[in-house]
């Protein structure tokens, strides 16, 4: 993309825009001063997911709940895996809210610069704010579906404890990790449109390998160090702990990777990200 000069009607000067060159640094005071467009954005990434349906954000309770019942069966009546004493259905349940704000955050910014072609190739903005406000419109559902969870602890007999507190770090933590592997897909779709194919595989692979149906103690000891290496292990057996005071022998080792291997796919995925943001406009 050549550069462009613009001038500004109420200045002298010319603005030349011109597209980064080489490993550029990130600019992320881009985004702060562009805060007002990823609220606009998440806002509408929000109201255009339940538009023009029947049920609305009641969605956001049925399809956590309609998984854990799947989970359930497959996990609980058919394999009948151990839960530490804890009620199938809630012990499934606790593990599938931070699962489905990561899965949500990384199809929707996974496919963010398609589904904002018109955007991109119209006016310049920080592409960062695209990934980044699709992965904060998740919020809003975790909020909703752990209402249910809260529901679940009172029939469960379930006492809360100060743990919970760091439910709103594990939530951090959660979008850091979506946020990482959806800038890296994000750049991929445009430039190869098969990540779109591979992505819902992808998603669905990463479910069964993540402690979601099943505790990660089920995981032979040896294979431990190897399983934390999914950021979601940390995050999921952390969430669990916080909710329902179960914590797996090697808990410390997977929340120590998850916020290792988080922060490594941020910070290169926002590098790989802005390496490529010179070809979307052409390439979108």
């Amino acid at each position: 993309m050549s550069e462009i000069e613009v001038k500004l009607p109420t200045q002298k000067e010319v603005l030349t825009i011109r597209p980064p060159k080489g490993w550029i640094s990130l600019n992320l005071r881009d985004l702060w001063l562009y805060r007002e467009l990823i609220t606009f954005l998440t806002w509408r990434d929000i109201l255009v997911r339940y538009k023009q349906t029947l049920l609305g954000a009641s969605w956001a309770i049925i399809n956590p709940v309609v998984n854990m019942l799947v989970l359930q069966f497959i996990f609980g009546n058919l394999a009948q895996m151990d839960t530490g004493g804890i009620p199938g259905p809630i012990f499934r349940y606790t593990a599938l809210l931070p699962w489905m704000l990561f899965s949500k955050a990384l199809s929707s910014s996974g496919r963010s610069m398609l589904t904002n072609r018109g955007l991109i190739t119209k006016i310049y903005f920080p592409r960062l704010v695209i990934p980044l406000s699709s992965v904060l419109s998740g919020v809003v559902d975790f909020g909703i579906s752990f209402l249910v969870m809260i529901g679940m602890m009172i029939y469960y007999h379930v006492a809360l404890s100060w743990a919970m507190l760091l439910i709103p770090v594990l939530i951090v933590m959660t979008l850091i990790v979506a946020l990482g592997v959806g800038l890296w897909l994000s750049a991929l779709n445009v430039l190869y449109r098969d990540v779109g194919y591979i992505l819902p595989v992808m998603t669905q692979l990463w479910l069964f390998l993540s402690p979601v149906g099943y505790s990660s103690a089920s995981i032979p000891e040896n294979l431990q160090l190897l399983y934390a290496l999914n950021p979601m292990t940390g995050v999921i057996e952390a969430f669990r702990w916080a909710m329902l005071g179960e914590a797996t022998a090697t808990l410390g080792l997977q929340i120590v990777m998850s916020v290792v291997i988080g922060f490594i796919l941020l910070v290169s995925g926002m590098f790989f990200f802005r390496r490529m943001e010179r070809t979307f406009a052409d390439r979108i």
